[in-house]
């Protein structure tokens, strides 16, 4: 199954430039002084590690990108080869008789993205999700299971409210996976403990990109957005630009 899009907060103007005091769906509005786990958005491409149990406990696998259409490098193809080993996948889960189970990660490193600067001279696999069945497992059995197949897990930045979410990424965080101790990471992937819904049945999963405040401070000036901070936690964004929406924009 293909990862879901992960839903940026923010609506856009017509200039695709977020709008940051104008949230995308209602429920944000609602959720926006909920504590949510914050996980580093590593800048990579997205992979699906692909699993189907058999009977014998052996273990069917494949590996895709973030559609079926999508191209693998073949550097990053052998890594995976490697990491993920036959025997190793029917240890961890030859017990899930029938079962589809996916692992969503990111592939990074060279010649990906921001390349050289989290891996010099190599690439490597950091793991996000994992659903099995229809079922979207908890960070606890996220975590375990990195263990088990001794990958990495994204780390956790923080737990943080959308205001103080967005103003930490809008700062610039330094990654903390990265080889390159200067490196400012993308963002923040935002989720709740317990895989919350919408009313679409759509996950609640956020992302906050420091590309995107860079783009609107070099549009509109940085001394146009602000992040107040009130009693109890909240942290209201404003800002003194009138931005018309973007009605026609989709992610």
């Amino acid at each position: 199954m293909e990862y879901p899009k992960i839903q940026t907060i923010f609506k856009r103007d017509a200039n695709n430039i977020i709008i940051p005091n104008s949230y995308a769906k209602e429920e944000f509005n609602w959720l926006k002084d909920c504590k949510f786990r914050a996980e580093e958005k590593v800048d990579g491409t997205n992979i699906r590690v692909e699993l189907h149990v058999l009977d014998d406990g052996s273990v069917l696998h494949s590996f895709e990108g973030r559609t079926a259409k999508a191209i693998i490098p073949m550097h990053l193809l052998e890594k995976l080869n490697i990491l993920f080993p036959s025997d190793k996948l029917k240890e961890v889960f030859g017990e899930h008789i029938g079962s589809q189970i996916t692992l969503y990660g990111e592939g990074y490193g060279y010649k990906i993205q921001s390349g050289g600067r989290y891996i010099q001279n190599d690439v490597s696999f950091i793991l996000f999700d994992v659903r099995v069945d229809n079922w979207w497992l908890t960070r606890e059995a996220v975590e375990q299971i990195a263990e088990a197949l001794n990958i990495d897990v994204v780390p956790i930045i923080g737990y943080f409210n959308i205001g103080e979410a967005c103003e930490f990424v809008a700062n610039g965080f330094t990654s903390r996976i990265a080889q390159d101790p200067t490196l400012i990471a993308e963002g923040l992937v935002l989720k709740t403990p317990f895989n919350l819904l919408m009313r679409n049945g759509e996950r609640i999963v956020l992302k906050v990109k420091n590309a995107d405040f860079k783009k609107w401070k070099e549009k509109y000036g940085s001394n146009n957005i602000h992040f107040d901070h009130f009693v109890g936690g909240e942290v209201k964004i404003t800002t003194d630009i009138n931005q018309p929406i973007n009605e026609n924009y989709k992610e």
